[in-house]
């Protein structure tokens, strides 16, 4: 007879966790070509003669750049940093003590 895995409500958290996490880094990678592609028609726009003046690219200045520049750093520090300091064991501490607390509450209700 075939067991099936989702039934532990323990590994249901950790793959919902996993499913978050790819979602977060799927979302960082759109993010970065964006920026990487703001960035080359921003440089294109300063530093060489091509006729780049129409609407979205006029928005394109230094100020919007530098802003931009320190989000998406800010965004890159917490998507790498966070997942060493808060690695797979925190994680599996922090769901174990989650769903302890949970079943704690169920028990008496």
């Amino acid at each position: 007879m075939e067991t099936n895995s989702n039934n532990n409500p323990e590994e249901y958290e950790l793959q919902q966790l996993a499913s978050k996490k790819v979602v977060k880094l799927k979302s960082f990678y759109k993010h970065t070509f964006l920026y990487l592609i703001a960035l080359t028609l921003y440089l294109l726009k300063e530093y060489t003669e091509l006729p780049l003046h129409f609407i979205p690219i006029n928005f394109l200045n230094d100020v919007v750049i530098i802003i931009w520049s320190a989000v998406y750093v800010g965004s890159a520090i917490d998507m790498f940093v966070s997942f060493r300091i808060f690695g797979h064991e925190w994680e599996e501490r922090k769901l174990r003590s989650l769903l302890e607390k949970k079943n704690k509450k169920q028990k008496w209700e």
